[in-house]
């Protein structure tokens, strides 16, 4: 889409500074972009490449100054970039109508605007708002509820009975419902314990590629409004996480944990079961969470098993001494052997 930067201005509400007639129709690194593309400068460093690129508009910070290019000034650059990116290149249509392949049970409600991709399966009894895409192949179990305006891209997958507000986008091969991994013991075996609970997803929720979110056992497994979960995350039975946490990729997060609202969680983190990670607390990647453990509110921890930030990078420096430190005392041991003999 092809706009003025008096038009993205406007939108923005960010002052402009050149001419207002100037074409932007596209985002693009400082390195890639093409003369219509925006692209945005945070800080000095970024000063340099944005004065040597073909773009001619950019978003800028206060303060800063680019000759010969047309400025949006705002306080938070990346964050109008970001607001700019999506108003300049709408979301590419997951799926349109619905497809004749489509598998959609009669007692299903499908919404006005809801269009199906090729092969999908929609069961008995599902209800999907307005404005929804399911993508090809999507599956959605029976007596599922979908919000508007969500957007399923293919294969996606939701089991029986799960509840999804609005705005949600699901990435391919995800998984919503699935059981939780709980077992009793009986003579040397394992019995399967009741996974019968359900999952709530709330709205404006994002989740990555291949991430999955257990049922609960026999409560449910909530995701908070605004939580964004990156791809390949495993969100066990009974778990909450509160509005707007983000966690990256590869993190497993086990049965019955709280997290609260906006924390963020790095890639590749254990949390352990019955742990609760406060609101607002951080928790640095690869971290181990032991069982019951508390991240207080606020919080900053690293490492296995997670401790302070402070008392993890002293530590650490520690370790990284080891090798000097084993030297010397080998010396010191050589030096009072000889006096010793």
């Amino acid at each position: 889409m092809t706009r003025t930067m008096k038009e993205l201005a406007d939108f923005l509400g960010c002052p402009l500074e050149g001419d207002g007639e100037t074409r932007v129709s596209g985002v693009a690194s400082t390195v890639s972009a093409r003369a219509d593309d925006l692209i945005f400068v945070e800080s000095p460093r970024h000063l340099e490449p944005a004065a040597a690129s073909a773009s001619r508009c950019v978003v800028i910070a206060p303060g800063f100054s680019l000759p010969g290019k047309v400025l949006l000034r705002a306080p938070k650059p990346k964050l109008a970039f970001a607001r700019a990116a999506e108003w300049l290149i709408p979301a590419t249509p997951i799926a349109k109508e619905i497809h004749r392949t489509a598998i959609i049970a009669s007692s299903a409600q499908i919404a006005a605007g809801v269009s199906v991709g090729p092969y999908a399966v929609i069961e008995e009894n599902v209800r999907i708002g307005s404005g929804t895409e399911i993508g090809a192949f999507c599956f959605i179990g029976h007596g599922s509820t979908i919000g508007e305006s969500c957007r399923f891209y293919p294969r996606v997958t939701l089991y029986a009975g799960v509840r999804i507000a609005n705005r949600v986008i699901l990435h391919s091969g995800t998984v919503i419902g699935s059981d939780g991994f709980g077992y009793v013991a009986e003579d040397g075996k394992h019995r399967k314990f009741p996974q019968v609970g359900e999952v709530e997803i709330n709205s404006d929720v994002e989740i990555g590629a291949n991430t999955t979110i257990d049922r609960g056992s026999l409560d449910r497994t909530i995701i908070g409004s605004g939580v964004k979960l990156d791809n390949l995350i495993h969100i066990a039975h009974n778990v909450s996480i509160g509005e707007n946490t983000v966690i990256a990729a590869q993190t497993g997060v086990s049965g019955s944990v709280i997290i609260g609202k906006n924390a963020t969680l790095g890639g590749q983190i254990g949390l352990a079961d019955h742990c609760e990670i406060q609101d607002g607390a951080v928790i640095g990647a690869q971290a181990g969470i032991l069982p019951g453990k508390i991240v207080r509110s606020g919080g900053i921890v690293w490492g296995t098993p997670a401790r302070p930030l402070e008392k993890f990078k002293e530590q650490f420096a520690w370790i990284n001494r080891l090798p000097a430190l084993a030297e010397r005392i080998k010396r010191l041991e050589s030096i009072v052997s000889a006096k010793g003999e």
